[in-house]
């Protein structure tokens, strides 16, 4: 039960780091503070969350290992990272402001790769595969968040350019087609890099064939169709019809991602 719980509580952790990294798509100097405040606020809300979750798995599991200890701690720094750049936004320090980013930044990259590692199967080349999927994962489902609590702050400010969002929907694409290309590529080289993984996609094949399917369809497909229609309704351009699709963007990016947990919780494949 605690491995199937930290499959999936992983989402909460993809979901703040992913965050952090769209926050910095659009401009800063174009968009009130406020944005930035009310948008790190909640994915601090998330990386916290993570870490309760996990510190809970591990004193209902009563032991504590060293891999767990490191993540905690690395999760630990990413939070108070966060939390120092949050701070910041009410600060008149460009200098504070970059620091604790990039703080933030590096130390989401390094809990969540870590994290990733624990997953692992055999093989070096899945110590770099692993942690590039879940990153991959990560930086969808930030950007897709980021755009559409974006899309809600054009409701506040009447006069905002339609660039910012526009930006946010471009890296969004780019996020969900290379995380397509990291899904199949991860598939690919764990099944050649060891026993172990080759058994592993032989099991997906054999015996989830559907679940991978329904993944990627109600996933990345779902999510890229999405983004077709939000593009064709900024042309318009109408910021709420784009804001609503968005919704149903991060509800198809949500399905995959939970979809893809209960792969990694059955093949130990990092979908």
């Amino acid at each position: 039960m605690s491995e199937f719980s930290a499959c999936f509580l992983l989402v909460f952790g993809q979901l703040a780091f992913g965050g952090v990294v769209g926050l910095a798509v659009p401009p800063f100097e174009v968009l009130d503070r406020g944005f930035y405040r009310s948008s790190a606020g909640i994915f601090l809300g998330s990386a916290v969350a993570f870490l309760g979750g996990k510190i809970a798995l591990i004193t209902r599991a009563g032991h504590l290992g060293v891999a767990d200890a490191v993540e905690v701690v690395l999760w630990t720094a990413f939070c108070v990272a966060l939390g120092l750049y949050v701070a910041s936004l009410w600060s008149d320090s460009n200098q504070r402001r970059a620091r604790t980013y990039l703080a933030s930044f590096l130390t989401g990259l390094a809990a969540l790769s870590f994290s990733a590692l624990t997953f692992r199967l055999g093989g070096p080349v899945s110590s770099v595969l692993y942690p590039l999927a879940f990153v991959s994962a990560a930086l969808v489902l930030g950007a897709v968040a980021t755009g559409m609590l974006l899309g809600h702050w054009y409701l506040i400010d009447l006069g905002l350019s339609i660039e910012p969002l526009e930006r946010l929907l471009r890296w969004f694409l780019v996020a969900t087609w290379a995380q397509l290309a990291v899904l199949a590529l991860t598939t690919a080289l764990v099944g050649l890099g060891s026993d172990e993984g080759e058994a592993a996609v032989a099991r997906l094949w054999h015996d989830h064939r559907p679940l991978l399917l329904t993944r990627v369809i109600l996933g990345p497909a779902a999510a890229l169709a999405m983004g077709y229609l939000i593009r064709r309704t900024l042309r318009i351009p109408q910021t709420m019809a784009a804001t609503g699709l968005f919704y149903v963007a991060i509800l198809a990016v949500m399905v995959g991602e939970m979809l893809g947990r209960l792969i990694l919780f059955r093949t130990s494949l990092p979908l």
